[in-house]
């Protein structure tokens, strides 16, 4: 079985539209069991999926591991992996690990380092973890508002002065085949996308069925720079696979009565053409042409199965019109 795939950007790199992000690899929000880590990664495979993205932080190190002995069960060579640079592990002997979202994480702590041979030893140290001599798609990670707060423009400045220029390294060297960086907000993805020259931006959250304001000026830049975009985080935390119900999330923290009001109305429309909340967010990020590939994150292969499920379910184009018309979707964005 294969799923379509999408070229990113002006990179010669073709992903599956559905790709799997690994941050329930690494225990976010619940723990993987191992044998469930080998099922899924199975499943993924086995439904056609070829893209897979990693990071150091996705439980300190545990995402690239488990990864790393999937990819050995496909000995494919089709199979596409991202990782990323800007947080690095050090064994925490004991401390505490800052690990935040994850659960029973391997016992490392995790530090920004955004230098150049920061970036170059984080390069490393994941392809030992992953138990390979390649990584194809490397991404500057985290450096947005949401992380770095009022050290953003110092920490913004620091990753171009380092870290971009041993990405860029890699990349003209043919180690890596793409290079961007993998962010939060759509307005740090831009100004990097000015910056330097990047290939691609995994964008988490930030052009969804929810929330389209990154058209304002990010994706048109992305058009014509030929920037592909893989986007992750596609439900919003979740709330656009839940729906509004009572502690539903979204962004990383329980969902406002606002944003709890405007997924109930987006649910009311979909429900009247028979489509699933969760199928119209997870295809409505691939109308863009930036977009290449859709990244939601998995713990399961049941999660997976449903994903698959969704993004093969049919979706009218009169529900992308009657979003549009009721003020729920921006005038826009790119439909059916």
């Amino acid at each position: 079985m294969e799923l379509d795939r999408k070229t990113l950007g002006r990179s010669k790199v073709n992903l599956s539209v559905l790709g799997f992000g690994g941050t329930g690899l690494g225990n976010m929000y619940v723990a993987m069991s191992e044998r469930s880590v080998i099922d899924t990664l199975s499943a993924a495979y086995a439904a056609g999926m070829r893209y897979y993205d990693t990071a150091p932080l996705y439980g300190h190190g545990l995402s690239e591991l488990r990864l790393g002995g999937g990819l050995r069960l496909f000995a494919d060579t089709g199979v596409i992996v991202s990782s990323k640079v800007g947080w690095r592990l050090r064994p925490a002997f004991g401390k505490p690990t800052g690990a935040g979202l994850f659960r029973d994480i391997v016992a490392f702590a995790r530090f920004n380092d955004y230098s150049y041979d920061g970036a170059m030893r984080s390069f490393e140290d994941s392809l030992n973890r992953l138990g390979t001599d390649r990584i194809d798609i490397l991404l500057i990670h985290d450096v947005d508002r949401r992380n770095q707060g009022e050290r953003f423009a110092q920490v913004f400045r620091e990753a171009m002065a380092g870290a971009y220029k041993a990405v860029l390294s890699l990349r003209e060297q043919g180690v890596v085949r793409a290079i961007g960086c993998g962010l939060n907000e759509w307005e740090a993805c831009q100004a990097f996308a000015e910056a330097g020259d990047f290939d691609c931006f995994l964008l988490a959250g930030r052009y969804t069925l929810l929330e389209q304001e990154s058209l304002k000026s990010f994706l048109p830049l992305c058009e014509q720079r030929g920037i592909g975009i893989i986007l992750g985080g596609p439900y919003n935390s979740g709330i656009l696979a839940s729906g509004a119900v009572k502690d539903a999330w979204f962004d990383y923290a329980p969902a406002t009565a606002e944003v709890l009001a405007k997924v109930a109305a987006i649910e009311k429309i979909c429900a009247a053409h028979r489509v699933p909340l969760k199928a119209a967010a997870l295809q409505f990020p691939l109308h863009h042409s930036c977009v290449a590939s859709v990244i939601p994150g998995t713990s399961n292969a049941a999660e997976l199965n449903e994903n698959l499920r969704m993004l093969r379910t049919p979706v009218p184009a009169e529900l992308w019109r009657e979003l549009k018309s009721a003020g729920l979707m921006h005038a826009r964005a790119p439909t059916p």
